[in-house]
């Protein structure tokens, strides 16, 4: 027996039937505050998916143009003018134009500097342009 209690009572006492559960109130609140954290959740994963599509779509890109590089004549071989293709549904252009600079001079050394320029597009838009410089041996006179 507890002592303060009156005699033949326990120290907990039962809840009358009618007030056990939840609230109507208590159950919309919950409600709420699950789908305001489902939504965030959502959006999350939503941002997360376009990111990866985005950074898998510029790796293509770069990888495509990396091939093209890698595909051009040799320096010895590779004359002004542009060559164009198309390769897994990624088009390409690839222009090679003399180098103009202010602190070169073009009728000195064995070298001639040529700007090689690619420009891939991707099958979804993305343009990717790589500008470079590749020396070419002046040829002999």
């Amino acid at each position: 027996m507890v002592t303060g209690s009156p005699p033949g009572t326990c120290a907990k006492q039962k809840r009358p039937k009618r007030e056990a559960g939840f609230t109507l109130i208590e159950v919309l609140v919950a409600l709420a505050v699950v789908a305001v954290s489902l939504s965030a959740i959502g959006a999350l994963i939503a941002v997360t998916v376009r990111g990866a599509r985005a950074v898998g779509g510029q790796l293509a890109l770069v990888e495509t143009a990396r091939g093209i590089l890698t595909g051009l004549p040799d320096r010895g071989d590779l004359a002004p003018g542009n060559m164009s293709g198309e390769s897994a549904g990624y088009r390409w252009r690839v222009d090679v134009l003399p180098f103009y600079a202010d602190f070169v001079d073009p009728d000195s050394g064995n070298w001639l500097p040529q700007t090689v320029v690619v420009r891939v597009q991707s099958p979804t838009g993305q343009i990717l342009q790589l500008n470079t410089v590749r020396l070419r041996r002046r040829p002999a006179p």
